[in-house]
């Protein structure tokens, strides 16, 4: 059985099979991680990015579309995740210094997956992008280990409230050197000004080369996230009250959560790109919502069943994000001539040739191409979880 100091390095997505002998293991969690998992890899891979499934589209700036809740759901799973790793080593007082070595190590190698993602297949380190979905993952999952155990729930609490607020401050408040007053424009806020002082533009996102949706400074409200659902599962781990009361409260916290985000929203707008306040609540509110609902109906009554999908894709959440990035980035080494003569990458060609032909509709022809990669790696992840096969980073 693996120990609780070994179980803080699989609190993102490597982690043991979800048994119910486990005690104290959360089914619905693993459910949740792998609803999210799946999600993340059907916006990614779109048959056409030309004519992407609307609801699979991020908001063009302001705005939260059903896409933009799937990053912030990931990072609330961190923090529920490490609380279940972590709880035992802080409960005991022992000493922890090994334990947060463990945790360093391992923030440590999912950024340098993310750098690793980001130089492949040219291995350009000029132009490599540093920050990142995976960096962004290690930055919280580093930052809300070391306060989970260092304090207490109020501390967490005040901290998220701190996190938040100061965020606010910040990028309203602040003026941004060579641009004139706080704004929370794509290129010209204080977080992209702060992105290309450290890092220049030769190292931001590609697409924009002036600012970066994972920047720095939007690490701290990503804490924020982070911590909600940290002190999720330190409410869920209370031994009293019972299931059903546990659950009417989470409820109760996530429609407050939910509400104050959209109160904030008119004066700091939801938006997933700055990673704004308001965004953290809403979508925290949203994923504490989720966990109860799976808590209730998989820990709980124990409906089951259906989870199986979910769960192959819960244990080896890392690995797949990761080998679909980077098939998808090595398919397009190999170009052929698609249907209408011009060379495409071999992703485009399989698709252009199998997929769209059958369909009228674009993006209805655009989203069949995501499910079937979805039901592909369900086929892989699905050998593997029978073969008990799962990375642990």
């Amino acid at each position: 059985m693996q120990t609780t100091t070994q179980a803080a390095v699989s609190t993102t997505g490597a982690v043991p099979l979800a048994e119910a002998s486990q005690p104290g293991r959360l089914i619905s969690l693993d459910v949740f991680r792998g609803i999210t998992v799946m999600a993340m890899i059907l916006v990614n891979n779109p048959g056409d990015w030309g004519h992407i499934y609307p609801p699979l589209e991020h908001a063009e700036w302001n705005g939260c579309t059903p896409t933009d809740l799937i990053f912030p759901f990931f990072l609330f799973i961190v923090g529920v995740s490490l609380v279940y790793a972590l709880d035992g080593v802080k409960r005991r007082s022992e000493p922890q210094g090994a334990v947060v070595l463990r945790v360093l190590k391992r923030a440590a190698v999912l950024f340098g997956l993310g750098l690793l993602l980001s130089l492949y297949p040219k291995f350009d380190f000029s132009t490599v992008r540093i920050l990142g979905v995976l960096q962004r993952i290690a930055l919280v999952f580093l930052g809300c280990s070391i306060i989970f155990l260092k304090t207490t729930w109020r501390t967490q609490l005040w901290l998220v409230v701190a996190f938040l607020v100061g965020y606010a401050v910040l990028m309203q408040l602040v003026p941004v050197p060579d641009f004139g007053p706080a704004n929370l424009e794509p290129s010209t806020n204080l977080g992209a000004w702060l992105d290309r002082l450290i890092f220049t533009e030769a190292h931001l996102w590609k697409q924009s080369k002036t600012w970066d949706p994972e920047g720095l400074l939007g690490t701290l409200p990503s804490l924020g996230t982070g911590l909600l659902g940290v002190l999720t599962a330190q409410g869920l781990r209370c031994p009293s009250p019972e299931p059903a009361a546990k659950v009417a409260w989470l409820f109760v916290a996530a429609g407050a959560v939910i509400i104050l985000g959209l109160c904030w929203a008119p004066w700091f707008p939801i938006n997933k790109a700055l990673w704004t306040s308001s965004y953290v609540l809403y979508t925290g509110g949203l994923a504490m919502a989720g966990l109860a609902a799976l808590y209730w109906i998989c820990d709980v009554q124990g409906y089951r069943s259906w989870t199986q999908p979910a769960l192959v894709y819960g244990v080896n959440a890392i690995l797949v994000f990761c080998l679909s990035a980077l098939l998808s980035r090595t398919f397009a080494l190999f170009s052929l001539p698609g249907p209408s003569g011009k060379t495409v990458g071999l992703k485009e060609w399989l698709y252009q040739w199998g997929i769209a032909p059958f369909f009228s509709d674009p993006r209805m022809a655009s989203l069949v191409g995501a499910v079937a990669l979805v039901l592909i790696w369900l086929g892989i992840l699905s050998w593997m979880y029978k073969k008990r096969v799962i990375l642990k980073v």
